[in-house]
């Protein structure tokens, strides 16, 4: 899997990615919103051994911005018809840039059009509006909100947010279901 749009690619994590990975997922400040304040305190050795465990129905992936690694995603199977996924931009640098709505957008359609997922669930933290927002534009539905559910490394209640994206509301939003499959691609040209 390689996925590209103009300058932005998704493709998996590799074990050359396993440092790249580790110093994120170390940094309490990327990891705050996962609940990590602290980081996770895990090794370059540790991630590599798990991105082995990877298939194409658990997988790890690096957002890369020309040629330049600057998040990840990842996506599971968590019954038939449907998986979940994550993403995370860890360079603070490129955020709030609009390319978590293009990244989401990729993954979303390739595990629409080549996988057999009918529906995609994700979760946030409450507080975290912004991802809100970019999930709720790109169409995906609320499902729940389950208060104070669990603590973060530091002792604060934390609560989060469910959300759920089927595949024909997806392909509604983007006017995919509609278009003629001679004439101009739709949004993001990933229909």
């Amino acid at each position: 899997m390689y996925l590209q749009n103009g300058s932005l690619a998704i493709r998996p994590a590799t074990a050359k990615d396993a440092a790249t990975l580790a110093c994120w997922w170390n940094d309490g400040e990327i990891m705050a919103h996962a609940g990590f304040p602290n980081g996770i305190y895990t090794t370059a050795a540790e991630v590599a051994r798990s991105l082995k465990t990877d298939t194409d129905w658990n997988r790890r992936l690096i957002l890369e911005l020309e040629g330049t690694a600057i998040g990840e995603m990842n996506y599971r199977t968590v019954a038939d018809n449907t998986a979940e996924i994550g993403i995370k931009i860890c360079d603070v640098c490129q955020r709030e840039k609009g390319f978590g709505t293009q990244y989401l957008s990729m993954l979303i359609t390739y595990l629409f059009d080549q996988g057999d997922y009918r529906k995609i669930l994700l979760d946030t933290n409450l507080r975290n509006i912004r991802a809100q927002h970019v999930y709720e534009k790109i169409g995906f539905r609320r499902v729940a909100v389950h208060m104070n559910a669990w603590t973060d490394q530091l002792g604060v209640p934390q609560s989060y947010v469910d959300y759920e994206l089927i595949r024909e509301w997806f392909r509604q939003l983007r006017g995919c279901e509609t278009k003629p499959a001679d004439t101009e691609p739709c949004l993001y040209g990933l229909c």
